[in-house]
């Protein structure tokens, strides 16, 4: 598993917790307004502390540090990801993975294996405009992603969707659209765009009005009650 960035805390990205966040290197998808393109294309100088010295700061903060977040690019492109979190479950660390839901036989493995307390999932746009969001083809994808819904809403451990929002990409009717995909009472949080600078493609871009995002959560809300934006 190859690490590209480490933050030491975070009070955000993992609900009820204060974590740390690993962010892998490399992603199957090539999403345009992916917000770390250095990440996505594993560029030369990318590269992270080794797992070992993130094992050793771990240890160092138990018993002040609660979680980790296992984050990218995918973490789940990595086969050996279940490795490292073994080391850090040894460690009493609660884990929340960050996932765009592509690989669900290893996204059930790890769920198996007790080596996840919470789960993020992305889901990019409609079926029927999926690679409009992902810069990919959508072979064998979308069965992947209804796979990986699957697996989380039957097994027991607490999980959230994920929309990023980008005017240029998404329209009010596509959301409408995700919410008939996905419809169901798990939390589902809308994000609008942000061009943190590192943007993969930005141009043609941008964030939606505090308006116009208001009404995209009304349409959201009709399929998924617990829909919220997220700022």
């Amino acid at each position: 598993m190859r690490i590209g960035g480490f933050q030491k805390l975070t009070l955000l990205d993992f609900p009820g917790h204060m974590a740390c966040i690993v962010f892998t290197v490399g992603c199957n998808f090539c999403c345009p307004f992916c917000h770390n393109a250095g990440l996505l294309r594993g560029q030369a100088g990318m590269d992270g502390p080794s797992r070992e010295e993130i094992l050793c700061y771990l240890q160092k903060r138990q018993g002040l540090l609660e979680g980790l977040v296992l984050s990218g690019g995918e973490p789940l492109l990595w086969k050996d990801a279940g490795e490292f979190l073994q080391k850090v479950r040894a460690l009493g660390y609660r884990i929340k993975l960050d996932t765009n839901g592509s690989f669900p036989g290893r996204l059930k493995a790890l769920l198996r294996d007790g080596l996840i307390d919470y789960v993020a999932m992305d889901i990019k746009h409609s079926r029927e405009k999926y690679g409009q969001a992902t810069g990919c083809g959508c072979e064998g994808i979308l069965p992947a992603l209804e796979e990986s819904l699957r697996i989380l809403r039957t097994s027991s451990v607490p999980f959230e969707v994920r929309t990023t929002l980008v005017k240029g990409i998404h329209k009010l009717e596509d959301v409408e659209e995700i919410g008939r995909w996905i419809r169901g009472d798990a939390p589902w949080y809308l994000q609008n765009y942000l061009d943190s600078g590192h943007v993969l493609a930005p141009e043609g871009l941008g964030p939606f009005s505090e308006g116009e995002l208001k009404e995209m959560l009304k349409a959201a809300q009709r399929y998924c009650p617990a829909a919220a934006l997220r700022t």
